[in-house]
């Protein structure tokens, strides 16, 4: 596919196929790992890369993988992505590893990594393959930055906390302290507190949307010049 629109996989990506908001995916590790922004940001940064590497090497061999061993092809490609993404944190940001746990490696198994390697990647050039990567990342890690905020505010009355483990000492003293102590809300961070924020978060989206429709349609039926006179 040579017609590839670069605008449009950007609106598809960060907004109308968002992968968090719209088709829903990956919702283990976001429910799980979105307590703070620090643990969304790490896993943030490793699904994006993750996304990257993997559509332009699936993009490059797409020609010499034949189509009935193409998926378990795909998945060692996006293995062996992981692992090297995995090995690289536990050698320089160790903490931010062991917090982000089992879930760092789980991306391999991750439906919005594989589905852009075998429904994009799999049928397009190398460049436009690395920039529908990108772009399905960073919807699906902007979502997971703001759910992560939400819980964190919410759940320790801060924001930032630990930055240190992804950005080294320099960040130690980021924390910012947002709510006092007593006006934390404890079900923020648990479970039932990711799903509710997420269902706010597509509640807005929906609302959105929906507005923008409205107005589309009020501009496209009012009269070109305005209300045309009356004679009576």
């Amino acid at each position: 596919m040579s017609d590839v629109s670069y605008r449009e996989l950007a609106v598809q990506g960060l907004w109308k196929n968002n992968p968090g908001l719209v088709q829903i995916l990956g919702m283990c590790p976001m429910m799980a790992i979105s307590t703070t922004v620090v643990n969304s940001l790490g896993l943030a940064l490793a699904t994006i890369l993750t996304m990257v590497v993997s559509n332009g090497l699936a993009s490059s061999i797409r020609h010499w993988v034949r189509p009935e061993v193409r998926l378990p092809v795909f998945v060692m490609v996006v293995a062996s992505v992981v692992t090297v993404i995995e090995l690289l944190m536990n050698a320089y940001m160790n903490t931010l590893y062991h917090a982000l746990g089992i879930f760092l490696p789980l991306i391999v198994t991750n439906c919005i990594v594989i589905a852009r390697v075998e429904g994009f990647a799999a049928r397009n050039q190398v460049i436009p393959a690395l920039y529908d990567g990108l772009m399905m990342g960073l919807g699906f890690g902007l979502v997971l930055i703001v759910l992560g905020a939400i819980r964190e505010v919410l759940g320790f009355g801060t924001l930032l906390a630990n930055a240190q483990q992804l950005f080294g000492p320099v960040a130690a003293h980021w924390t910012l302290h947002i709510l006092p102590e007593q006006a934390h809300f404890l079900l923020a961070i648990l479970p039932p507190g990711a799903f509710m924020a997420l269902a706010v978060l597509i509640a807005l989206k929906q609302a959105l949307e929906r507005r923008q429709a409205n107005r589309k349609q009020v501009i496209s039926t009012e009269p070109i010049g305005g209300t045309a006179p009356s004679f009576s």
